[in-house]
């Protein structure tokens, strides 16, 4: 019986998690306390950057803290892509998962050190990290099973749960640190979090059998002393480029962010060209990479508005609401909360709302859904803003209504795009369409990054409506080119 797992491997054998193999529940966890770390920072980071120094902040304008909130959320998927050729190639996914935690855990203590310039040092340790953590510990999870398995879809729904209770988790125990007593504590928290998921995963290690101990594929030799080589020059290249930036005094926030933008842009083209100029893929193949190119467009205009949640929207949480409950005012943060636990409340009634539709309702129009519904999400916003208009304070209750809506669209087309990846890729890049369905997220987020600075000099209203009706447009215009792509799709739903 054939299986995803590498050659020689077995899923693990023994007690069971919720009638799975024991393993899933070190995954889980290591999962879990990953996803607390890294939305726990996030749902204080912009906050943090635009406090000010009296409060304990960098007093960074809210256009460079959006953008750079924005590329920091690109660079942690873009990473996906070296970080699974890492583990593919040189380590395993095992070593891979356990050298990410271990990163990542350093770079959020490095943020806890009450200084101006941890928060950048740090953030790239857990760039670094999240590369080699997060594409690999899914790699691992399918390890666990057979290919065929009927457990194997549930069983990753289970890992998925573990994903969406850390993020409703951290933000009410980091957000509550940092907003009310000191920010530095609230990214030690995240450190602290990270810490427990490389514990317990160094302690469950036993339970992980053969699951990712070896490299897929791996190179040996001269193969091997030349990619490290080639690895070894493009660190030194980075690190000089770097250099220069300092010493002409261009190595400045917003420097770094607009190149780290443009550097995400190009990967992306580069590896699309790289895969639609192959010769050795099959003209049906090359027709389902251009239909996938325009999903890959539809996913990343998603997430250029999806994801500041966490700086826009963070902001007008801090800004704009009124939080006082019973004398007590939440941390703004406290509403990042919102998006995790509707998804896990949505989740299974989207997954059996699809079943039930079947192939009624193709992919592509799936993606238009959760295109109009993002774009209705900032109409929904740019109304809130409107009320706001002149110092009002509105109710959370308008931004819980706005995440309702985008966790909605969410559940049209992410996991309906995780599905389609796989489904459309080429036999040859079979493993790398994972990391090419980050990199729409990767795109999404840097380019968004920069969009969101608009959101300091135009007014709000005019803000959330532009983009949101241009989201519900393209949504639109997705509807009526459902047939050409569908064409192109070659017999995939």
């Amino acid at each position: 019986m054939s299986s995803d797992a590498p050659v020689g491997a077995r899923p693990p054998a023994g007690k069971t998690f919720f009638g799975h193999p024991r393993a899933l529940s070190t995954l889980f966890l290591t999962e879990m306390w990953e996803r607390f770390s890294f939305y726990g920072m996030r749902a204080i980071l912009v906050l943090y950057l635009t406090a000010a120094v009296a409060d304990g902040g960098l007093d960074l304008g809210e256009s460079s803290a959006n953008a750079v909130y924005g590329t920091y959320n690109a660079m942690v998927y873009l990473m996906a892509l070296p970080g699974g050729w890492v583990a593919d190639r040189l380590i395993g996914a095992r070593r891979s998962v356990l050298w990410g935690g271990v990163v990542i855990a350093a770079g959020h203590y490095v943020m806890a050190i009450p200084t101006g310039w941890s928060v950048f040092a740090g953030m790239a340790l857990i760039v670094l990290g999240t590369g080699l953590l997060k594409p690999n510990i899914s790699t691992m999870v399918g390890d666990l099973y057979e290919r065929d398995s009927p457990r194997r879809d549930a069983g990753f729904s289970i890992f998925y749960m573990g994903i969406n209770l850390g993020a409703f988790i951290a933000p009410l125990i980091t957000g509550f640190l940092g907003e009310k007593i000191n920010w530095h504590l609230g990214f030690g928290a995240a450190a602290v979090g990270m810490t427990f998921g490389v514990l317990q995963y160094v302690l469950g290690r036993r339970n992980l059998g053969d699951a990712g101990a070896r490299p897929a594929d791996p190179l040996l030799g001269a193969d091997r002393r030349r990619a490290l080589t080639r690895v070894g020059v493009a660190s030194v290249v980075v690190l000089a480029v770097g250099l220069v930036l300092l010493l002409a005094g261009w190595f400045t926030v917003d420097t770094v962010v607009n190149l780290l933008t443009v550097v995400t842009v190009l990967v992306t083209v580069g590896y699309f060209t790289r895969i639609l100029t192959d010769r050795e893929i099959s003209d049906t193949e090359r027709s389902r990479m251009k239909a996938y190119v325009w999903l890959f467009l539809f996913a990343a205009s998603f997430w250029l508005i999806y994801d500041q949640a966490g700086s826009v929207l963070n902001i007008f949480a801090a800004d704009r609401t009124d939080r006082s409950v019973g004398g007590f005012t939440f941390p703004a943060s406290w509403l990042q909360s919102v998006n995790p636990i509707l998804i896990i409340i949505g989740a299974p009634l989207a997954a059996a709302l699809w079943l039930k539709l079947g192939h009624r309702v193709s992919t592509p129009t799936k993606f238009a859904v959760g295109l109009v519904l993002n774009g209705l999400s900032f109409v929904l916003m740019a109304a809130a803003a409107r009320a706001a208009v002149g110092g009002d304070l509105v109710s959370p209750l308008w931004l819980v209504a706005v995440y309702a809506i985008q966790v909605a669209g969410e559940l049209s087309l992410s996991p309906v795009g995780l599905s389609a990846t796989t489904k459309l890729a080429p036999v040859k890049y079979a493993s790398q369409m994972l990391g090419l369905w980050f990199l729409a997220t990767a795109v999404g987020d840097a380019i968004g990054g920069q969009v969101a600075r608009l959101a300091d000099t135009w007014s709000q209203p005019v803000y959330f409506l532009t983009f949101g009706l241009a989201s519900v447009v393209l949504g639109l215009a997705a509807v009526m080119f459902t047939r050409q792509i569908r064409q192109l799709m070659a017999g995939i739903h």
